[in-house]
């Protein structure tokens, strides 16, 4: 490929989990990679984004009009969109339309292939909603004439994957877990970097033009061997896994809701996925793509291992719609504003101040911080269990535990804003600057705002009131410890 003149790719979903891994790469073979985001701020807080091959186009998938001005002169679009999140149980019918208009947009803008991931399955009745949308999206997206490449994984093994995570949490808190019989189900997982290989390899590989292709690792395994090899992976006692036919789709999703971090809504058409047998039909994408997958232990310890280190480069929440900054004109806004000094330095202080949430916790009466948590997962938030990405570094956008990342201004500013099923929107946020007096040492401004939603908001907020003293009081004399132990830029 010549250097001076990189050929043009286009990435929707560059802000997910594969798509956030798959732009740097591409980068990395000297591609040209445009990518469409929602949120333009959000795309640039990834640390791959200011490079000169880069280019971000915000905007909405729906806009067909818009998607077809962004990809001309493009050599192939990857389209990696998938709204179960965003859209809740319409998923199916939002992701139909989407794939539709992007395959118009395409033939619009003249480029000459798709590249698309989607699901294993066997193929004919019995699908799963979940997998029965992926082969909806596939036959869409060639409806606009373009040649679609289909990619079809099934369980994808990395750090920070849904999947992963569900199957983590699952084994790290239940000794015993009492399953439905979808545990006896084969399933051929595949590592994450095998996956990134295979989107790459596809784009490279002209034969593969028009074409789905089943990947996968080299073993074929049923989910409960899955999870006692997981077991085994984290270092803990081998785990009893009882199959029982009482469990439906429903109560299984909502047993995940509970134990991981993965919200119900979500939870509950991947379990509902768990029934199909997820198995390569083939050796095709071998033989045209040479390449030799990672077992499913290796795919496991490589992920653990970035876990580990703190090294998860994306991860399943990293896709969720970003609030939008609240507007606090009109209408009733309640304000805690707190604030210390300390001698530390100001980038001490942020160091402490980024550095919240995830297993460090919160600096200051963590059990009531895990309360609060469990009472949101019991109403149907994401509680705690989301942690954070990276143990000492926040982007824009990023999730951190039940909150999302909404404002980030190194080494100035953080602002959170919250996830959690309340009645009204919260805010929690961070100023550091230097004291008003010369030499007086750093400022640390913490501000919560609350802008309830009828009576029952107002009632909520005069109600955890008199905790504020308690938590955000305890919290900034932690932040101040922390950053009196902390080295400027550690």
């Amino acid at each position: 490929m010549d250097a001076a003149e990189p050929s043009t790719v286009f990435v929707t979903g560059a802000t997910g989990y594969i798509g956030g891994r798959l732009a740097p790469r591409l980068i990395e073979r000297g591609y040209r990679v445009r990518c469409l985001a929602r949120s333009a701020g959000k795309l640039r807080a990834r640390p791959w984004a200011g490079h000169e091959h880069v280019e971000i186009v915000e905007g909405d998938a729906a806009d067909e009009d818009r998607l077809s001005t962004a990809m001309r002169g493009c050599l192939a679009a990857y389209y990696l969109v998938h709204s179960m999140d965003a859209a809740g149980p319409d998923y199916r019918r939002h992701d139909l339309t989407l794939a539709e208009a992007f395959g118009r947009a395409t033939m619009k803008a003249g480029v000459p292939r798709i590249i698309y991931l989607g699901g294993l399955g066997e193929t004919g009745e019995g699908l799963s909603e979940h997998l029965s949308s992926r082969r909806e999206v596939e036959i869409a997206l060639g409806r606009g004439g373009v040649p679609v490449t289909v990619l079809r994984a099934a369980m994808i093994i990395g750090s920070g994957s849904a999947s992963f995570e569900i199957l983590r949490y699952l084994v790290e808190r239940l000794p015993i877990m009492i399953t439905p019989r979808w545990v006896s189900t084969e399933s051929q997982p595949i590592a994450v970097r095998d996956v990134l290989f295979y989107l790459i390899a596809a784009l490279e590989t002209p034969a593969t033009i028009g074409k789905t292709l089943d990947i996968g690792g080299p073993e074929v395994w049923s989910y409960s061997r899955i999870m006692r090899e997981m077991a085994s992976a984290l270092g803990l006692r081998r785990r009893l896994v009882i199959p029982v036919p009482v469990l439906t789709p429903r109560l299984s999703s909502l047993w995940i809701h509970l134990v991981t971090p993965l919200h119900a809504s979500i939870a509950r058409p991947l379990a509902e996925g768990l029934k199909n047998r997820v198995v390569c039909r083939n050796d095709e994408a071998v033989r045209l793509m040479p390449h030799q997958c990672l077992t499913i232990r290796e795919a496991m310890d490589a992920a653990i291992a970035k876990i580990h280190a703190g090294a998860v480069e994306t991860a399943w929440s990293d896709a969720g719609v970003m609030p939008g900054d609240p507007s606090w004109a009109g209408g009733t806004v309640f304000v805690d504003r707190r604030e210390v000094v300390t001698a530390a330095t100001p980038a001490a202080v942020w160091s402490a101040v980024s550095a919240l949430g995830g297993e460090r916790g919160y600096y200051a009466v963590d059990w009531l911080w895990r309360l609060r948590g469990i009472m949101d997962r019991l109403t149907g938030g994401p509680g705690l269990r989301r942690g954070r990405r990276s143990f000492d570094e926040l982007r824009l956008g990023d999730a951190l535990d039940f909150w999302r990342v909404t404002g980030v201004d190194p080494p100035r500013r953080l602002e959170l804003t919250a996830e959690m099923k309340l009645p009204g929107v919260a805010t929690l946020s961070f100023d550091v600057d230097s004291a008003p007096a010369p030499g007086a040492g750093t400022r640390l401004i913490m501000t919560a705002r609350f802008r309830p939603r009828g009576l029952l908001g107002i009632a909520y907020w005069y109600s955890v009131l008199p905790l504020h003293g308690i938590v955000f009081r305890g919290m900034l004399k932690g932040l101040v410890r922390a950053a009196g132990s902390r080295m400027p830029g550690q």
